[in-house]
């Protein structure tokens, strides 16, 4: 990921970005003593145990263990990839991001074309207000003017040639996005939307990436997507996530619908946390992204046979996805209904009512399972167990794993181990948080002060770090103290960006998020700089004895094979 921008500028970065203006913009956070804190913004929760350092420019949440600088943020939080992440921030404090030719290339190529999408989104816009045609039938359809702003909803008149009279450079652009058509036997390119209500579909930055075209009578097909495109790949998409963002975030769940229309016709009633796959089935990638916005997901679907089969096919793309704090439900309509009709005839209440019947993901499961099976047979039971196996199979190890299997358990009236379903491996000698505390070694304390308290390494000369490369995590360490040395001002985000693709990541998150003592207790930065020295001789001395015991070994080796002579 790093490997495509230089890490210096992602040093520099982190250092010019203030990581509680990133979050504040997106999670209100308020002043908690040195930190903000806020209700995490990855698990429900009603007190807040997210926290925000501005001195070591870090986030941590006690409940859950989400933790990150700026870049990780914006990744769990937007579910940007790691560049976009860098683009985002760089942007924001007036920063190029500086690239190899390769990559510098492909920006090249893509921004253009993001800039050209906008536009023409834009002009779909002044179209749909000269269009009385158009308007009169988003009207009939319950949608006001505000609804269609925000949506950025536009139309293309019919005819073939309308872009490229507006864009008239643009046509190799317009190719490439999928706008225009390549005609046949070497003819002039042609629109692909023609006559339809334009819907554009954004990504999780809010660029328009590609569109939905809606026709306006009974022709077919009543809804066109953009093809798959350099900018748009509609297997992991969804529309309307970007304006549904901060509604579903509030509401801690999203409702994925099946179209562009439904989507619209709930915002026009104020639910405004819904989505829309782009004209594929609901899949892992869909459940995700989601899951990285809100911990529960509704998927809405029709009551018929095909809303069914679409429903089992969104079932087994999410159970893969639900991790401790997730979850998933199903509410199918009644026949002949769907979300626009729902609110449409009844409003807001309506739809809400309805969703009172949703049905869990694990009942659904089960409920699916036991259509043709008689509950009261043993060997149906059995039959149910050995299809169900498999799919809980898929879902993560953890306490939603070992509740899902101890339902089986209660409809087949057999213990399959659910208590151990997902739980940890049991050990002898399990110790208690404060013997696992104490149990910290000298490395492992010299390396959570220098990630914690960066300042604690300029408090000894350079000459006292002749601490053995052969010590297990000295090279960690080293590396650590070489950092802070070269930059007085270095904080804990930088010095853990460094580290990101590396195997040592994770436990060195780890080390920076733990508590010093055991009970929880701040660490001031006196203490923390006493502690620090006092590891460091212990990892001298040690660094000594070493050297002692290789010289003795040797020394025994030698005399040794002289007695063997």
């Amino acid at each position: 990921m790093a490997g495509q921008i230089p890490q210096h500028f992602i040093d520099d970065l982190l250092a010019k970005v203030n990581i509680v203006d990133v979050i504040d913009q997106r999670v209100t956070l308020k002043k908690s003593g040195s930190n903000f804190s806020a209700c995490c913004p990855f698990h429900n929760e009603k007190t807040p145990s997210f926290t925000v350092s501005q001195t070591k420019q870090f986030y941590h949440c006690f409940g859950c263990s989400a933790n990150g600088n700026a870049i990780g943020f914006l990744m769990e939080y937007d579910n940007m990839h790691f560049v976009d992440a860098i683009e985002t921030l760089a942007e924001s404090v007036g920063l190029d991001v500086p690239r190899n030719q390769q990559a510098a290339q492909a920006r090249t190529d893509s921004k253009p074309l993001y800039t050209l999408m906008g536009s023409i989104a834009l002009y779909y816009q002044s179209e749909l207000r000269k269009s009385t045609e158009a308007i009169d039938y988003l009207k009939a359809r319950g949608l006001s003017g505000e609804i269609a702003k925000r949506y950025g909803i536009g139309f293309v008149p019919d005819g073939w040639d309308a872009l490229q009279k507006q864009f008239p450079q643009e046509e190799a652009a317009m190719l490439k996005t999928g706008m225009l058509i390549q005609g046949d036997g070497g003819k002039r390119p042609y629109q692909r939307f023609r006559n339809r209500i334009m819907f554009p579909i954004r990504d999780r930055r809010g660029r328009v990436i590609g569109f939905g075209g809606r026709v306006m009578d009974n022709q077919e097909p009543k809804y066109l997507n953009s093809p798959e495109t350099p900018l748009f790949h509609k297997g992991s998409e969804l529309y309307g996530l970007y304006e549904a963002r901060k509604a579903a975030q509030d509401a801690g769940s999203a409702v994925v619908v099946e179209g562009y229309m439904d989507v619209v016709a709930l915002g026009q009633h104020g639910i405004e946390n819904a989505v829309a796959t782009l004209g594929t089935a609901a899949n892992q990638q869909h459940s995700e992204s989601l899951f990285r916005t809100v911990p529960t997901i509704v998927f809405c679907f029709d009551g018929d046979r095909a809303g069914r089969s679409a429903a089992w096919r969104a079932l087994t793309a999410t159970l893969p996805c639900l991790q401790d704090g997730r979850d998933a439900h199903f509410l199918f309509l009644p026949d002949g209904e769907d979300p626009d009709s729902v609110v449409k005839a009844g409003g807001a209440a309506a739809f809400n009512d309805l969703l009172t019947t949703r049905i869990a993901i694990i009942d659904y499961l089960y409920q699916h399972l036991a259509n043709d099976i008689d509950m009261t047979s043993i060997g149906d039971k059995a039959k149910l167990a050995e299809k169900a196996k498999p799919l809980l199979a898929t879902i993560p190890k953890g306490v939603y794993k070992q509740l899902a299997l101890r339902r089986l358990e209660s409809l087949i009236g057999l213990s399959l181990g659910s208590d151990r379903a997902g739980a940890p491996a049991a050990s002898a000698n399990v110790r208690s948080p404060r013997a696992q505390d104490a149990a910290l070694t000298p490395m492992s304390r010299a390396v959570l002060l220098c990630l914690q308290h960066p300042e604690v390494v300029q408090a000894l000369p350079v000459e006292h770090y002749d601490i053995s490369p052969q010590l297990p995590g000295a090279d960690v360490l080293l590396s650590l103290i070489n950092d802070c040395n070269d930059d007085p001002g270095m904080n804990t985000a930088r010095l853990l960006e460094r580290f990101r693709d590396g195997n040592r990541y994770q436990y060195l998150v780890k080390l920076a998020t733990k508590p010093y003592f055991p009970d929880g207790r701040e660490l001031d930065s006196e203490t923390a700089i006493n502690e620090f020295v006092h590891s460091i001789t212990r990892l001298r001395e040690r660094s000594q004895q070493s050297l002692v015991d290789k010289v003795e070994l040797s020394a025994r080796t030698g005399l040794l094979g002289l007695r063997r002579r």
